[in-house]
């Protein structure tokens, strides 16, 4: 049971890391220097590498659970103030 829930976590893990890889691979480049964030290439290198460290050690080891937090900080904090420079979701 505990392996499943691993996997499943997983894999959410790793849903979400390449949804942000994604959106942050579409804004534009002036935008992350708009909200004084660190620069679109920075944030795709952290996503990228976070979903990699997620699919090699699963969400639940250590180096998955910073890349759980990468994708979280993305999500919650950067995606937003993007979305709030460019007047709303780009996609």
């Amino acid at each position: 049971m505990q392996g499943f829930l691993v996997m499943i976590l997983t894999a959410l893990a790793i849903g979400g890391g390449v949804f942000a890889l994604v959106h942050a691979a579409r804004q534009r480049p002036d935008a992350y220097t708009a909200t004084d964030k660190l620069t679109k290439p920075t944030w795709i290198a952290i996503l990228a590498a976070s979903v990699l460290v997620i699919f090699v050690f699963n969400a639940y080891s250590l180096l998955g659970l910073i890349g759980v937090i990468a994708i979280g900080v993305y999500l919650a904090d950067v995606k937003p103030k993007i979305d709030e420079i460019q007047g709303g979701p780009r996609w």
